[in-house]
């Protein structure tokens, strides 16, 4: 388990909890040590979050320090779980993990009644592992975006025309069958849009590139006309 991930379950298990709560039941929640836990109850509250307790006897938030549960209602909690069900679905193994904890973290401060609400939203995006997504494509492109690594690729476009270009990827935008991969292209000298399922191959070459004002993120964005992209 993340430290991240303990440290918002240690803070969970203690709302709302009238009596201290000792280190070796949050011990064996957590699957950690207790030394682990002390750890982590310290860094907490250096960082300001009000634990009143010491080890051997237990811990509890300062009384009136009770942090308050996630306020959704109804239809914006069955969006966000919708929208975790889509990326599990097309967003890659490494979104899809991180959609999934973050759903379990927002059901564990919901209230009952929207526990249930949560439960039983009937729209599902079903994973299935012969599209790009599962084969870890969109990962690795989305990696190369956050880097900024420029990237050689051999493509193939719709008319089956073979190119090698270098590009400067900036976006991956997702149009419900297929993905598309926003860049700049070295070769044409402006941006082009290319679909990860047409790339024979790609590769990072080593060199980073700039987000510029003229050939960035933006800039590309106000040239496809991406009004309510974001």
């Amino acid at each position: 388990m993340r430290r991240a991930d303990r440290l918002f379950l240690i803070i969970h298990a203690l709302r709302g909890r009238r009596s201290a709560l000792p280190a070796h039941q949050l011990s064996a929640t957590l699957g950690v040590s207790v030394r682990t836990v002390y750890r982590d109850i310290v860094d907490l509250q250096l960082s300001g979050v009000p634990i009143e307790g010491e080890a051997g006897i237990g811990y509890v938030l300062r009384k009136g320090a009770d942090i308050p549960p996630l306020m959704f209602d109804g239809d914006e909690l069955e969006a966000l779980v919708t929208g975790t069900r889509f990326v599990r679905a097309f967003g890659g193994p490494r979104l899809a993990a991180a959609a999934r904890a973050a759903l379990l973290k927002i059901e564990a401060v919901l209230p009952p009644a929207l526990q249930a609400r949560a439960q039983r939203t009937r729209i599902y995006a079903p994973a299935r592992g012969d599209r790009i997504e599962a084969s870890g494509v969109i990962d690795r492109l989305h990696a190369a975006i956050e880097a900024r690594q420029v990237l050689a690729i051999r493509y193939c476009d719709g008319d089956g025309r073979n190119s090698e270009r270098e590009i400067e990827p900036l976006c991956l935008a997702f149009w419900g069958g297929s993905w598309t991969l926003g860049a700049w292209c070295r070769l044409r000298a402006g941006f082009r849009n290319f679909r990860p399922d047409r790339m024979d191959a790609f590769a990072g070459t080593g060199e980073r590139f700039d987000d510029t004002a003229d050939r960035g993120l933006q800039a590309y964005l106000r040239a496809v006309g991406s009004d309510g992209w974001v």
